[in-house]
């Protein structure tokens, strides 16, 4: 199945830990300690309208969290890898084995210009979504930047043994995912989604801090200021119909004067993609809370 819906959700099995299998820009992972007295205590529906890397997702999930998960991105790449590790692990275990036997730096690039062919999105799922696992593996630090046409474009990362597969968090993904529906979607979506008793998880991309700090060009259509703005009026939206909303962002006076009059925490996080060593440390990101 490759749609959204998949209505049988079971249990975790007992020894595996869900943890994202993506490097990702801003993933949460390192942040969830920080995160947890925000966490409400349960949610009929769980949303996640900018999944990336899935940390909060998987964390609230092994928790038992709520009695059913949404997750969505307009990412139609990324949402094809959740939906492929959801339903087809296996077949995206043996390319995945594939890759690993023929990595080098002419095969990176091969697989890279992939896009680029015709009937690109047409291609097999399992083989879209090995092809994303394997780059964000191997690429320059895990990042996933796409140009204008929607081409990926990051060159090869410096890796002498890169873990291109790795099977138990895989299986331990898959787990997680089963029952859970996920949908290409934008984030206005939402609004008239969630209701009473439901809790939002929003992780937009950031604003930047600086001209030259801008890393969310995961999508062609990039999130500018008017995304941003858009994004704290469903918030507004969400708030008055009584869902319990979280957002995470960087802590500047634009993002604080989008959501002012709501709740607002600080959290250290530690920068770790840019280009220079000495600028990857700890920054302050908020957190805003409707409750």
């Amino acid at each position: 199945m490759t749609g959204s819906d998949r209505s049988t959700q079971k249990p975790i099995r007992a020894g595996r830990s869900p943890a994202p299998f993506l490097k990702w820009a801003g993933g949460k992972n390192a942040l969830l300690e920080q995160y947890q007295p925000f966490f409400p205590e349960r949610a009929k529906t769980y949303y996640e309208p900018f999944v990336g890397g899935g940390a909060v997702f998987f964390h609230l999930r092994s928790r038992d969290f709520a009695d059913r998960y949404c997750l969505s991105d307009i990412n139609e790449e990324l949402i094809n890898v959740y939906r492929v590790v959801r339903d087809r692990v296996d077949d995206l275990i043996t390319l995945l084995k594939r890759h690993q036997q023929e990595h080098n730096r002419e095969y990176y690039y091969r697989i890279r210009a992939m896009d680029r062919q015709p009937g690109w999105p047409e291609r097999d799922p399992v083989e879209r979504a090995a092809r994303m696992i394997y780059l964000n593996k191997t690429g320059y630090n895990g990042l996933w930047r796409v140009n204008s046409r929607g081409h990926f474009n990051v060159p090869m990362g410096r890796y002498r043994n890169p873990a291109i597969l790795d099977e138990p968090r895989l299986r331990a993904a898959s787990d997680a995912l089963a029952g859970v529906e996920i949908a290409v979607k934008d984030f206005r979506a939402i609004a008239g989604e969630a209701g009473a008793d439901d809790f939002v998880y929003f992780d937009p991309p950031y604003v930047p801090l600086s001209a030259t700090s801008d890393f969310t060009g995961y999508h062609a259509n990039g999130f500018g200021s008017e995304e941003q703005r858009a994004l704290a009026e469903v918030y507004r939206r969400l708030s008055a119909k009584g869902c319990r909303v979280m957002l995470s962002n960087s802590d500047t006076p634009f993002v604080r004067e989008l959501y002012a009059g709501f709740r607002i925490e600080t959290v250290q996080a530690r920068r770790a993609i840019n280009s220079k060593a000495s600028r990857r440390g700890l920054i302050s990101e908020v957190v805003v809370l409707n409750y």
